[in-house]
């Protein structure tokens, strides 16, 4: 089914996003109805500031909104000093990155730490933490990924290696990926982390009735406290080799076997080129990467947020592939 397009808007402002939102339901407003259609009769209706009532999505009655004020209650109580730089669009999905004042030296640049949190009123987009669900970071087998923000464009650049244990065990991950096993999933942590056990009734059951926002708050506290903890991960490591250059012309090459949409891999083009200029840098796999992780989040497309991420991360390790072949 074709999605609606559109193009990710940008704002620093909590108002922007943390406007009412509720949920109505079908029998309530068809009272004289026999409503057969019983799997989704919620609907979530949000209105923005100054804006008219917008029905985002139909649910079913086990869907519980995730409002983006309860997101930053936690936020502010946990985190003292941040910027707030979030991508959201019209259809109710939205990118939340917390800079934080922290910076790692990728290359000849600072990037800063951050903390990159997904949501959406139309069910399209779910609730994660640095690309991870809250259902399966609920399991202390899962680590919680890093994320690192690029100024230069706004990228908000995942930690999609951090699941793995060192460079010699994503490396040998990558040979099976590249070989035909791309359905094949990244492993969870060898290593668990000193997380609240859930039995997997529990965590199943976050999705469903047993989720309020006071629960949701806790384990959110939880998982942004373990974040703020945090060190180094793998993945810079990665960003780090992705500092070799690339010859010319090859960039075109690797744009046509990336899986995006060619008119995104024409933008990523035109990214590159433009900073390339600004930071009189010869091609990398660097470069490349942040240019389509623009094009991803800044074009407008029919790609859900969700898509896009997912889409970054296969990105991600392509070239990841083709930097340690």
């Amino acid at each position: 089914m074709t999605y609606i397009s559109t193009e990710p808007q940008v704002t620093d402002s909590w108002e922007e996003i943390c406007y009412p939102v509720e949920s109505l339901w079908l029998t309530d407003m068809l009272p004289g109805y026999d409503i057969i259609a019983t799997d989704r009769q919620q609907l979530v209706v949000g209105q923005r500031p100054g804006g008219r009532k917008t029905l985002f999505g139909i649910q079913s009655a086990d869907y519980t909104i995730v409002p983006n004020a309860a997101i930053r209650e936690v936020i502010d109580e946990l985190v003292a000093d941040y910027q707030l730089v979030i991508k959201y669009t019209t259809t109710g999905e939205f990118t939340i990155s917390i800079v934080l004042p922290a910076t790692v030296q990728v290359g000849t640049e600072n990037l800063h730490r951050s903390l990159t949190l997904t949501n959406s009123y139309n069910g399209k987009t779910p609730f994660s933490i640095q690309g991870q669900s809250l259902t399966s970071l609920l399991d202390p087998a899962t680590r919680l990924g890093s994320s690192l923000y690029r100024n230069m464009c706004q990228n908000g650049l995942m930690g999609w290696a951090d699941p793995f244990a060192d460079l010699a065990e994503y490396e040998f991950w990558l040979e099976q990926w590249t070989g035909g096993s791309k359905k094949k999933q990244p492993p969870k942590s060898t290593t668990t982390p000193e997380r609240t056990r859930q039995t997997r009734s529990q965590i199943r059951n976050i999705h469903h009735s047993a989720l309020t926002i006071e629960l949701f708050q806790e384990h959110l506290r939880d998982l942004i406290a373990e974040h703020l903890t945090t060190e180094h991960t793998l993945t810079t490591q990665v960003y780090d080799h992705f500092q070799q250059t690339v010859a010319a012309g090859v960039d075109v090459t690797l744009l046509r076997e990336l899986p995006i949409p060619a008119q995104l891999a024409k933008q990523a083009r035109e990214r590159l080129r433009l900073e390339e200029r600004m930071l009189e840098s010869e091609l990398s796999y660097w470069l490349l990467y942040n240019a389509v992780n623009y094009a991803l989040f800044t074009a407008r497309s029919s790609l859900t947020l969700n898509d896009r991420f997912r889409l970054d991360e296969r990105v991600f390790h392509q070239l990841a592939a083709h930097s340690f072949a």
